[in-house]
């Protein structure tokens, strides 16, 4: 019984809609995700002199600081997006091959 339900589900042509809109997706993002960190830690590397300027004149705050939260408030926006896509679209076709399968 289970491997046949295996077996329908893995031939049902809006499983493999799934499974590819998902990896596409997620590799996007993390693809995204990572030229954001890596340009940051390039940033750190080669023009240390940009992240050390002060936001405005008298100002303790560097330019660093914000560019650093966006790095990590980037993370959670991107994670949040995934997941609204998942709970739309995603969960959506799930729900369809469950109908058409059981």
């Amino acid at each position: 019984m289970q491997q046949d339900l295996v077996r329908a589900i893995k031939s049902n042509p809006k499983y493999h809609e799934l499974v590819s809109k998902r990896a596409k997706f997620a590799w996007i993002l993390a693809i995204l995700m990572l030229l954001i960190y890596y340009g940051f830690i390039l940033i750190i590397a080669f023009n240390k002199e940009f992240l050390s300027q002060h936001l405005w004149e008298g100002s303790i705050t560097t330019v660093g600081i914000p560019v650093g939260l966006g790095v990590i408030i980037s993370a959670f926006i991107l994670t949040g997006i995934y997941v609204f896509r998942a709970n739309s679209e995603f969960d959506r076709l799930t729900a369809e091959i469950k109908e058409e399968v059981l």
